[in-house]
C-alpha cells in the first residue's frame, strides 16, 4: 500500500497472540537502517533477538519498544553511546518528557503511540490524544497523527507481525474517539446542504477512515447517512431511492480480482448515475480500472477535506 492510499489493505487472520518482527520491521517502524541496528546490536548489546531455524532474526515487543524509544531519543540529540549507557527506566523518562512537551512534533506523537499499541497503554493513549487535540483540534489530529501512525504500522498488520490484541486493542480506541466526536457534531434537517451516502461494500469491515469522512462531512454541516460496513448492494439501492445523496462514498480494500471489482464498480455507477461517487481502498489504488463517468478517485484524506471545503456552486469533482 502507498503511504499516501486513503485506507489501509486487508489484514491477514492470525490464531496467536505474540508479536515478532523481523529486521526490517523495525526499519520500516523506527526509521533505523537496517545496518545501523545490526552494528548497535553487536557494538553495544542492547537488543538481544530470537533467530530462526535459517538463522534470520526476530524481534519481540521488547526490542521494538527499546528502538522506537531510542530512535526518539536520537531525533532529540541524545547520542547513543549515552542511550547506550541510560537504564530502561532511565530511556522511559527521557522519552516521556519528549512526548510530554507542548512542542512535540508530530513524529514523536505518532512514535509514541505506537508505543502506547505495544504495551496496551489505554491511559497513554488517551494523554497523547487529549494533548493533540487540545493543540491542533480533532481533525488535525486524526490527519497529522492517527493516520499516519496507522500507515505506519499497516506494513506490520498486513503481515501479521503485530498481535490480534494490539491490532484490536488501537482500532477500538481510535473508532471510540471518532463515534463520540460524530455523536458531537449536529446537522438541522433544514439545512440546506449537500448530501452525502457512505457505507462499505460485503465483505469490507475496516471502517476507521469512512468514520473520519463522515465526521468531516458532519463537522461541516453537511448531511450525511452511515450505512456502516458488509451491506448488501440491494440495501444501498433502497436507502439510495429513499434519500436521494449527492454523493455515494465507499471504499474497496479486501483481495477480489480485478474483473469482480470492475464489475462492482461498474454496477455502482450504473445504479447511482444521480449521484458523484467518490471511491477509494487499495483494490481501486492498485488496479488499473476504468471509472464510471460519475465517479472520482480519492487518494489521500487531506484531498477529501479540501473538496469538502470548496464552496463552489458547480460540482466540486467536475474538471
Amino acid at each position: 500500500m502507498g503511504s499516501d492510499s486513503i485506507l489501509q489493505t486487508a489484514k491477514p487472520e492470525r490464531e496467536d497472540s505474540v508479536s515478532h518482527y523481523s529486521i526490517k520491521d523495525l526499519e520500516h517502524l523506527s526509521g533505523i537502517k537496517a545496518h545501523t541496528l545490526r552494528i548497535w546490536e553487536q557494538r553495544y548489546n542492547f537488543l538481544h533477538p530470537k533467530r530462526t531455524d535459517t538463522n534470520i532474526r526476530l524481534y519481540d515487543d521488547d526490542d521494538l519498544r527499546l528502538i522506537l524509544n531510542v530512535s526518539l531519543l536520537r531525533d532529540n540529540g541524545y547520542k547513543i553511546s549515552k542511550i547506550a549507557g541510560m537504564d530502561a527506566k532511565q530511556i522511559g523518562e527521557a522519552v516521556r518528557q519528549i512526548t510530554d512537551q507542548q512542542t512535540s512534533h508530530h513524529n514523536e506523537q505518532i512514535h509514541a503511540l505506537s508505543l502506547a499499541m505495544i504495551d496496551l497503554d489505554e491511559e497513554r493513549f488517551e494523554k497523547i490524544m487529549s494533548t493533540n487535540i487540545l493543540q491542533q483540534g480533532f481533525e488535525q489530529t486524526m490527519l497529522q497523527v492517527v493516520f499516519p501512525f496507522l500507515r505506519k504500522i499497516g506494513v506490520l498488520w498486513q503481515t501479521g507481525s503485530v498481535s490480534p490484541a494490539q491490532e484490536h486493542f488501537i482500532s477500538n480506541l481510535i473508532r471510540q474517539k471518532l463515534i463520540v466526536a460524530i455523536d458531537g457534531t449536529y446537522v438541522s434537517s433544514k439545512d440546506k446542504s449537500r448530501k452525502y451516502l457512505l457505507y462499505l461494500p460485503e465483505g469490507e469491515l475496516h471502517e476507521l477512515t469512512l468514520l473520519f469522512c463522515y465526521y468531516a462531512i458532519k463537522s461541516r454541516k453537511n448531511r450525511v447517512i452511515y450505512l456502516g460496513q458488509n451491506v448488501p448492494l440491494p440495501d444501498v439501492e433502497s436507502t439510495y431511492q429513499i434519500y436521494n445523496p449527492d454523493y455515494v462514498l465507499t471504499v474497496i480494500t479486501t483481495n477480489k480480482s480485478v474483473a469482480k471489482t470492475q464489475k462492482y464498480i461498474n454496477m455502482i455507477g450504473d445504479k447511482f448515475k444521480g449521484a458523484q461517487l467518490l471511491l477509494s481502498g487499495y483494490q481501486l489504488l492498485s488496479n488499473d480500472l476504468k471509472l464510471p463517468p460519475n465517479a472520482t478517485l480519492l487518494r489521500r484524506l487531506e484531498d477529501f477535506v479540501s473538496l469538502l471545503a470548496q464552496r463552489s456552486e458547480k460540482s466540486i469533482f467536475q474538471e
